[in-house]
């Protein structure tokens, strides 16, 4: 890719800040008079820049948003995980480590002992839920507040997935 000289007055960058403050006032001044129109009763007027005023106003999740993990349970309340790494396997962040036992039930095979994701790690790609052939995890819980103060809070073990 071949770069050009920049001309004195782009060196100068006094003529791009004033274009970078032109268009954000024109933005503000055409969002403000967009709101000011509406409020004086001229509906037909499109609306202007919405903010949320998040957390006290939520704003509406499409269905299809992937939120935090979570484990499926039997109808007995197991997990409905079976092990089989398929989730750990296709996961390109590297962020599901699970730990496979033998089962009491003798109809199914394996079920995790561990099962562990490092959402601090996690990229929130949904290839785990489309990977797993049992149904075991999904990415619908509608929780989007993921915040921790240390990065162990991030690791969510089994008993928080199947909460």
């Amino acid at each position: 890719m071949n770069s050009r000289d920049l001309s004195f007055a782009e060196r100068l960058y006094i003529f791009e800040a004033f274009k970078g403050l032109w268009l954000t006032s024109r933005h503000f001044f055409g969002n403000m008079k967009r709101h000011i129109l509406r409020q004086l009763g001229f509906r037909h007027i499109g609306r202007g820049a919405v903010t949320f005023q998040y957390p006290e106003e939520r704003r509406q999740l499409s269905t299809r948003y992937r939120s935090r993990h979570r484990l499926t349970k039997r109808h007995d309340g197991s997990p409905r995980c079976v092990a089989c790494m398929m989730c750990e396997t296709a996961c390109p962040a590297r962020c599901i480590y699970i730990v496979a036992g033998e089962h009491p039930d003798p109809n199914i095979e394996k079920y995790p002992i561990r099962f562990d994701i490092d959402l601090g790690v996690c990229v929130f790609c949904g290839f785990c839920v489309e990977a797993c052939p049992e149904d075991a995890i999904r990415m619908d819980t509608g929780i989007i507040e993921i915040a921790a103060y240390s990065r162990k809070e991030m690791i969510y073990h089994i008993e928080d997935l199947l909460q």
